[in-house]
């Protein structure tokens, strides 16, 4: 017998697999950001992998840089030039990390997103904005 909490993921459609049909996603109208890469630099490590998640669910792949913790920040440097874009949680990002990607995203002509806080849904509308204007064109 299946949970109450499992029945209604079901209802509501949540609980989709990672290896979902492109076709899938396009009808949740979430796929337009298909093969595009994002970095995101700075935020907490709690939430790479629910980051990684919503990045997927646009059809997007989403690297992550730590801002400097543990990671080299010139570590940045070296993936800037693979990413369409870069966001940035103001709120959980070091300054030196932060000044590093606004001065690559000027060099490599990429765009910079800064994020007011560092939260899943923070991420998810940028995501949404990148997809309203990407349709818009």
């Amino acid at each position: 017998m299946r949970g109450k909490r499992h029945q209604n993921a079901a209802k509501n459609g949540k609980g989709r697999s990672a290896s979902e049909p492109a076709e899938a996603r396009q009808e949740a109208g979430k796929a337009t950001l298909e093969g595009r890469s994002f970095l995101y630099v700075g935020g907490r490590d709690c939430q790479v992998a629910h980051l990684r998640e919503i990045a997927s669910s646009f059809g997007a792949e989403l690297l992550h840089h730590d801002g400097g913790l543990r990671e080299a920040v010139s570590r940045i440097d070296r993936v800037l030039p693979s990413v369409d874009c870069v966001f940035c949680p103001i709120d959980c990002i070091s300054h030196d990390a932060c000044l590093r990607v606004k001065t690559g995203c000027k060099k490599w002509g990429k765009a910079f997103v800064p994020l007011r806080n560092g939260s899943k849904s923070s991420l998810e509308r940028a995501l949404q904005d990148l997809t309203t204007s990407r349709n818009e064109r």
